[in-house]
């Protein structure tokens, strides 16, 4: 069992809906030297990519691709919600259906931060249905951006979304796939 495997039946909670909460260490609290040790993780699993960019999405996603992006010596772009009145106007746009909050956004990165010859790796907390790591392979090519891989904590397996992306040869490591979870017993069984 990895470090996050632990941690995750330690303090995770199941909800009903197949919904996991790990707010106290990953997306609400954030266990700065813990979250630090799975970016060293991603580090040795994309150590041979050219990667120059980390690229998530607004908000929970930000944490741990900073602490990641720290280990690469890159910078973090991420995919906010809203275009506010100061951004840049001239943006990459894609739509991203949320499982947790059963809602599509729009989502938008400014084009000078995401460009043609980035090699990005794309780090975020969660993996369901796949659609925010879609949105966010779909950035990356309106920009011409090359994307080495993704990077993901925790997956639902169950779900089917980090299956999906590899069987359409997406590079997808997560430190975390977890295939079933029952919020009556508080049982979850990782993947082998």
């Amino acid at each position: 069992m990895n470090l996050l495997q632990k941690k995750i039946l330690e303090d995770g909670v199941i909800k009903s809906g197949d919904v996991l909460k790990v707010d106290s260490f990953l997306n609400h609290q954030i266990d700065v030297p813990f979250i630090s040790e799975l970016g060293k993780e991603f580090k040795k699993i994309f150590a041979t990519s050219r990667v120059n960019k980390i690229l998530t999405v607004e908000a929970s996603g930000i944490g741990i691709a900073c602490l990641t992006a720290i280990h690469f010596g890159v910078p973090v772009v991420f995919a906010k919600k809203s275009q506010g009145s100061q951004m840049d106007p001239h943006v990459y746009a894609t739509s991203v259906k949320s499982f947790t909050h059963n809602k599509t956004n729009t989502v938008v990165v400014a084009k000078q931060y995401l460009n043609a010859g980035d090699r990005v790796l794309i780090i975020d907390d969660f993996l369901a249905n796949g659609c925010a790591t879609e949105g966010l392979i779909d950035l990356a090519k309106q920009a011409g951006a090359t994307v080495e891989g993704v990077g993901i904590a925790i997956e639902k397996g169950f779900q089917g979304g980090g299956d999906r992306l590899r069987s359409h040869g997406v590079r997808v490591e997560s430190l975390a796939i977890i295939d079933k979870m029952d919020a009556a017993t508080g049982k979850i069984q990782f993947r082998d």
